[in-house]
């Protein structure tokens, strides 16, 4: 039973993305493990760039310094 879980930043990833996202790694792990799909989880989790950090900076602190 596999699981399998994407982290991105809640910076606009559509429905239509999260449903390819959600396919096609549904579909790697049945071709290259031989898992199968009906028990295969896959979350994709949005976190706020407040929330994530980078070099010891919030994203959203360094997403606003790199636009100026």
């Amino acid at each position: 039973m596999p699981y399998v879980k994407i982290q991105v930043t809640d910076e606009g990833v559509t429905d239509d993305q999260k449903r390819q996202l959600i396919a096609e790694t549904t579909r790697l792990l049945e071709d290259v493990l031989g898992k199968d799909p009906r028990s295969t989880f896959v979350v994709i989790d949005e976190v706020s760039t407040d929330n994530w950090g980078l070099a010891g900076e919030q994203v959203t602190t360094i997403r606003a310094r790199n636009k100026g």
